[in-house]
């Protein structure tokens, strides 16, 4: 499984935002590897940790290649003040059922 952690400092959204925002999540949701998504932030709301998982790199190749997203991430001083993609595999994953996926 592949996570895909986009972490941000919202700044000024406008409706491009959130235009792109819903057609790129839309989009990994659609993809046949996605698994789940998740998102937090911090107690006072300034940085945001949006968590999506994959079931392979290949779905996480086609969500960078979707033209919507190639589209925000040129634009995305417009809209975050500061951000950071953290990409990492998960070996193993433990519960006891009791959260929602």
């Amino acid at each position: 499984m592949i996570c895909v952690q986009f972490i941000f400092r919202p700044g000024r959204y406008d409706d491009d935002f959130h235009r792109l925002d819903a057609e790129i999540d839309a989009f990994a949701r659609s993809l046949p590897g996605f698994a789940s998504a998740e998102t937090y932030r911090t107690e006072v709301g300034d940085v945001v940790n949006a968590v999506y998982y994959f079931a392979d790199r290949e779905s996480v190749a086609r969500l960078a290649r979707f033209p919507r997203h190639r589209e925000a991430k040129s634009q995305v001083d417009r809209w975050y003040d500061g951000y950071r993609v953290v990409v990492s595999e998960v070996t193993a994953v433990y519960e006891d059922g009791r959260l929602a996926t």
